[in-house]
C-alpha cells in the first residue's frame, strides 16, 4: 500500500508518499480499498506542529475515507465485502489500504461518488454537532458561518438551509457568487469588513442565534458580543494559530491574549443570557453509537439529496503538499481530497 507521512513539523513540503505491505484486517475490523481520503485543517495543524492530538511525529495522518471493502475480519459480516463504504479513521486515512472497525463505516449511497463520499464524515458531522446536536438551530434564527467556503461551512449552510434558517456567511469577496449560489443569504468579505459591524447591520441590532467560529481569538471575542439574547457560540478550532505554514509562537501568543476568558465566566454568561460551546469531532470515539445516528441521518439525506458535498478539488497522493498549500492558501471552495 501507499501512505502518506507526517516527516516532520514543518511547510507541506514535509509530506512523503512511503510504500507498506498491505495490512490485515483484525477480528472486528473491514479493509477498504480507498478510492479518496479527506483532508481537513486538523491535518494540516498536526503537519505544523501545533496539534496536540496527533501521535507522536513520524505519523501517516487522516479521519476519513471512501472506498470499497475487500476484506473482512472475525466477527464482522461477510456481505461487506464488495460494498461501498464512507468509513471514520482515527489517523492513517492518507493510504489507499486501511483497516477499521466495523462499527466505523457507513454504507455509501448510491447518490454519492467515491469523492462525495469522503466529503461526508469530518465536516457534515461537525456541523450536525454544531447545528442540530448542541446548537439547536431553529426556522426563524439567524446563524453566522464563518469560513463559509470551507468544508464545514458549506455542510453547516445545507443543514441550516434545510431546517429553514437564515445564513450570514464570512469568505473572501471572490468566492461570494458561488457561495450564495449555495445557499447563503448574506455574505461578508472578512478581509475588508468587520463582521461585528456587518452583522449588526444585517440584523437591524438584534444580533445572530448562533455562530459556528473555528478562528479563535479576536473572532471568538467579536463574535461573542454580536449575539442575541439565548444566541450561542459554537467553537470548533483556532485556524488563527495556522498563520503561515510553519509553526509560529507569536500567532499562539496573540490567539491567547485575544481569547474572551473573561467572558466566558458563569456568571457573565448567566447575565447574558448566552451560551459557548465547543465541538471536537475527534473527541468523539466513546460516543461510536452516537456517531453512527448522525451518520445515518446524513446518508438518508444525501440519498434524498438534501446535502451535496461540494468538491473543490482532488489531488493525487504525490501531489499532497500541493493539497495543503491549495487550502492554506485559501483558494478551495468546499472540499479537498487526495485521490490515490
Amino acid at each position: 500500500m501507499r501512505q502518506i507521512w507526517i516527516t516532520r513539523a514543518g511547510p507541506p513540503e514535509v509530506l512523503q508518499v512511503k510504500e507498506a505491505p498491505d495490512p490485515e484486517s483484525k477480528a472486528g475490523e473491514v479493509r477498504i480499498r480507498v478510492e479518496a481520503s479527506g483532508v481537513n485543517f486538523a491535518d494540516i495543524m498536526g503537519r505544523m506542529g501545533v496539534y496536540p492530538d496527533l501521535p507522536p511525529l513520524p505519523v501517516v495522518p487522516g479521519y476519513e475515507v471512501s472506498g470499497r471493502v475487500d476484506a473482512v475480519g472475525i466477527g464482522v459480516d461477510a456481505s461487506w465485502v464488495g460494498r461501498d463504504v464512507v468509513a471514520l479513521t482515527r489517523f492513517g486515512g492518507y493510504a489507499d489500504v486501511v483497516c477499521v472497525p466495523a462499527k466505523q463505516i457507513f454504507a455509501r449511497p448510491a447518490s454519492l461518488s467515491a469523492l462525495e463520499g469522503a466529503a461526508i464524515p469530518v465536516n457534515y458531522f461537525t456541523a450536525w454537532q454544531l447545528i442540530v446536536v448542541m446548537g439547536a438551530l431553529k426556522p426563524s434564527e439567524t446563524v453566522l458561518v464563518h469560513s463559509a467556503g470551507g468544508g464545514v461551512g458549506i455542510a453547516a449552510t445545507q443543514i441550516a438551509k434545510h431546517i429553514g434558517a437564515r445564513v450570514i456567511g464570512t469568505a473572501s469577496a471572490s468566492k461570494h457568487p458561488e457561495l450564495r449560489a449555495l445557499g447563503v443569504d448574506e455574505l461578508i468579505d472578512y478581509r475588508t469588513e468587520d463582521f461585528e459591524a456587518r452583522v449588526r447591520a444585517i440584523t437591524n441590532g438584534n444580533g445572530v442565534e448562533l455562530i459556528l467560529d473555528a478562528i479563535g481569538g479576536e473572532s471568538f471575542k467579536k463574535g461573542y458580543r454580536v449575539l442575541a439574547p439565548t444566541g450561542r457560540l459554537g467553537m470548533f478550532g483556532v485556524s488563527a494559530l495556522a498563520s503561515g505554514k510553519q509553526r509560529n509562537v507569536l500567532a499562539l501568543f496573540s490567539m491567547l491574549v485575544n481569547t474572551p476568558w473573561f467572558q466566558f465566566n458563569p456568571l457573565r454568561l448567566m447575565n447574558a443570557n448566552k451560551g459557548v460551546f465547543g465541538v471536537n469531532l475527534g473527541h468523539m470515539w466513546g460516543q461510536i453509537d452516537r456517531l453512527h445516528g448522525w451518520g445515518d441521518a446524513l446518508m438518508e439525506m444525501a440519498a434524498k439529496g438534501v446535502v451535496k458535498p461540494k468538491i473543490a478539488r482532488s489531488f493525487r497522493f504525490d501531489e499532497a503538499p500541493q493539497a495543503h498549500h491549495f487550502i492554506q492558501d485559501r483558494q478551495n471552495i468546499g472540499k479537498v481530497l487526495l485521490v490515490p
